[in-house]
């Protein structure tokens, strides 16, 4: 299965332990530069690994999956982007590991996602399925969707916790999804989740991006 592309900022701070990463994941549309742009708020002891989506966007951009007319995922699509996300996953942390500076084998440091819009969906994708490869959540203006054929492991997130921002402004997916997405968490699941909701449209905000660099300098 062919790589996806991506780029790769060092930590900025490198302590004797091993720099715990995060996974960046944009939105439908944008690429790997995109959320690159809030390097600079990140904590410094994070390396960061910025993911471009496997599909071209014909409007510009990437994508990782397709929508119908009815807003449904195409099913191929969503499934070649989840499994090739895991095989980048599992490549960077070979790649990586003969540095001890820079190892993140999945056992041997922490793992964070962060995602926005459909980034966001598909970081939830890897979380729930797979949760115990990661050490948190950032879920930016998404969503839960569940694909036929995925089981989504609820029950197994005792430690990988979310934080959940959204826009109640926001006009590309409603924030009551957001809201659908953290009532899931609290009926189904065993996760640590901090949901809030900002005066904002489909964005991510200082405040949003401020609570956000919080809740991950806390868990690194």
């Amino acid at each position: 299965m062919p790589s996806l592309i991506y780029k790769f900022l060092p930590p900025r701070i490198v302590s004797a332990e091993k720099s715990p990463a995060l996974i960046l994941l944009h939105g439908r549309g944008a690429d790997e530069n995109d959320l690159l742009g809030l390097a600079p708020e990140l904590d410094e002891r994070l390396m960061l690994f910025s993911v471009r989506a496997p599909f071209q966007f014909p409007f510009g951009g990437f994508t990782w999956f397709d929508l119908d007319e009815q807003g449904n995922a195409d099913p191929a699509m969503f499934m070649e982007s989840y499994n090739r996300l895991f095989t980048f996953l599992d490549g960077i942390a070979a790649k990586h590991a003969p540095d001890p500076k820079l190892e993140m084998a999945p056992k041997a440091t922490k793992v964070f996602l962060m995602g926005f819009s459909m980034g966001t969906i598909m970081a939830y994708a890897m979380a729930l399925t797979q949760p115990e490869r990661f050490a948190g959540v950032v879920a930016q203006s998404g969503f839960v969707r569940e694909i036929p054929g995925i089981e989504l492991k609820w029950n197994a997130l005792e430690n990988c916790p979310f934080v959940i921002t959204h826009g109640t402004q926001d006009t590309v997916i409603p924030v009551n999804w957001a809201r659908k997405t953290r009532d899931m968490f609290a009926a189904k699941g065993n996760a640590d989740v901090v949901y809030k909701e900002y005066p904002m449209g489909h964005q991510i905000s200082d405040a949003s991006l401020a609570d956000v660099t919080q809740w991950l300098a806390e868990r690194i």
